[in-house]
């Protein structure tokens, strides 16, 4: 009977002792649970955060863009309108040269200089309006290169240290 109470109690020590020990380690296990979920919330939230900011910075980088392109457009229109003024003087000057006087030899002279006139305007015309589709297609250009580096400049410039 000894032995049986002395077992008794040798066991009953032996499931307090795993009692004990288990509840140590649920108590370690939560807190390392609530440590890693407070990480993972505070690391969301600097993502989240970084990828506003970002965000923020692309949409301000299109909108200076759009700027950028509407005043390009802009000055294109203006240099359009004196091209054509530039364009309507030079057929007027070359209008001119065909009025000659009666003397045949200076008509020749007028006709020769009048057909000298037109293809120079029509050679200023069409370089204008080639110079003017290639400031075209240079400002498109130009804008989209700069708007290109300040949006890579934009997200390089991170504040986020958790950023691997």
């Amino acid at each position: 009977m000894i032995l049986l109470a002395l077992a008794g109690a040798f066991y009953g020590a032996y499931l307090h002792g795993v009692t004990v020990t288990d509840l140590a380690w649920k108590a370690k296990w939560a807190e390392e649970v609530s440590t890693q979920s407070e990480a993972v919330a505070i690391t969301t939230t600097e993502y989240r955060t970084e990828e506003q900011r970002r965000q923020k910075a692309a949409n301000q980088v299109a909108n200076d863009a759009r700027q950028e392109q509407t005043a390009a457009l802009t000055d294109a229109a203006v240099a359009d309108a004196a091209g054509d003024r530039l364009r309507v003087e030079a057929g007027k000057l070359a209008a001119t040269t065909s009025c000659a006087p009666g003397d045949t030899g200076a008509a020749e002279r007028g006709k020769a200089a009048s057909r000298a006139a037109m293809v120079l305007s029509d050679l200023l015309g069409r370089a204008d309006a080639r110079a003017g589709e290639l400031a075209k297609a240079y400002d498109e250009a130009r804008i989209a290169g700069l708007t290109c580096n300040r949006f890579v400049d934009e997200l390089s410039n991170t504040t986020n240290s958790a950023r691997p």
